[in-house]
């Protein structure tokens, strides 16, 4: 029991996160499909968030911060189509091939 009340932090931490980071704002569903489908997306939500922590080492809102402005643009000209990726800088370029190639927990 004290063990478990020690991790008791990882639970108040994933709360915070969920209400920040992740913007689970409150419900306004009526139907039992609606809330479950809220619920279950926030807390996938959570658990991809936890991962991305993990493997990277750093706070989900730096990661994303960092990863955010990275775009790719198509243009399409008659019958042309063009795509420029976005150019990535060695420090994104390492949280992303962490992330691809990041072993996944069980």
């Amino acid at each position: 029991m004290i063990a478990n009340y020690h991790d008791l932090w990882h639970m108040e931490q994933s709360f915070r996160m969920s209400k920040t980071d992740l913007a689970a704002r409150p419900m306004f569903h009526h139907t039992k499909d609606a809330i479950e489908a809220h619920l279950t997306i926030v807390f996938t939500a959570l658990a991809v968030t936890r991962e991305v922590q993990a493997l990277t080492k750093l706070a989900i809102r730096n990661v994303l911060r960092q990863l955010r402005p990275l775009r790719s643009a198509t243009l399409a000209i008659n019958d042309a189509t063009q795509t420029f990726p976005p150019q990535i800088d060695p420090d994104r370029q390492a949280i992303i091939d962490t992330l691809t190639k990041g072993e996944l927990r069980h």
